[in-house]
């Protein structure tokens, strides 16, 4: 049995009970975070909170060697495997599931806390309103236009864009990535992005998130704090996502909508 158990958003304490037990009756644990990171915790204060070994997998042990550890010990054991968020947001582990499946190993998936729905909860933007999400990468040769594109092909179609930000060299600070953003609009010859409305999210599952709306221009000069941080362009709002990020996210002159 192969159980993928998401341990949410921030710390060892984001967990869901139904997690806990799986955990607790678990054989072997294994875990992988670098799709996403826990920043509120280590490996350490999550074995001495589940009172149990997590056995740390890396990007080829999950992808390219999973035969060699996980799925070999999930055809005679009870193994849980642990990730950060919702344990099926990344193709990464839905494609671990499908192997296991392929060799007649049982999965059963216990969610937890995703920041596709903590943004929605954090800015009171509503969770229907969401076109594709993109992931503003550093750049390694030239500049990702994929991001920019993804944020105005949602614009065109009235969808809020949630971009994540690189997590796999450094964490990417909200400045570093608008920078990136506007280089790509900014190459095509256009300039409209910065006086859009966004929001910037810092920090989300922790006691004390950082959530700021203000024009792209600006909040690419606020100090989010430490990461993980993420960004949110909007569309046109609905007039209770425009009271939310007024009362909760700062929003000052926000045009009048339907």
């Amino acid at each position: 049995m192969l159980t993928f158990v998401g341990l949410g958003l921030y710390d060892e304490e984001d967990v869901t009970v139904k997690g806990l037990k799986a955990i607790e009756n678990a054989d072997v644990i294994y875990a992988e975070f670098y799709t996403s990171k826990l920043l509120g915790t280590t490996i350490e204060k999550l074995e001495e909170f589940y009172k149990r070994e997590i056995r740390l997998l890396d990007r080829n042990d999950v992808e390219q060697a999973p035969d060699e550890t996980v799925l070999r010990d999930a055809e005679c054991k009870n193994v849980a495997f642990l990730t950060a968020g919702d344990a099926m947001i990344s193709t990464t582990h839905v494609d671990l599931r499908i192997r296991a499946h392929d060799r007649g190993i049982d999965t059963q998936i216990i969610h937890g806390t995703s920041i596709a729905t903590a943004v929605c909860g954090l800015t009171g933007l509503q969770n229907y309103r969401f076109g594709k999400s993109a992931t503003i990468a550093f750049p390694y040769r030239n500049v990702s236009d994929v991001p920019y594109d993804t944020v105005m092909a949602n614009l065109r179609s009235d969808l809020h864009t949630l971009l994540f930000l690189d997590i796999q060299e450094e964490f990417m600070k909200l400045g570093h990535g608008i920078e990136l953003l506007l280089h790509s609009e900014h190459e095509k010859g256009r300039n409209q992005l910065a006086s859009l409305l966004a929001v910037g999210i810092a920090r989300a599952g922790s006691r004390s998130p950082t959530v700021k709306a203000d024009v792209l221009a600006r909040l690419k000069e606020y100090d989010f704090g430490p990461p993980l941080h993420v960004l949110v362009i909007p569309a046109s709002l609905h007039i209770v996502e425009k009271q939310a990020l007024q009362t909760f996210a700062g929003a000052q002159n926000v045009p009048d909508c339907g």
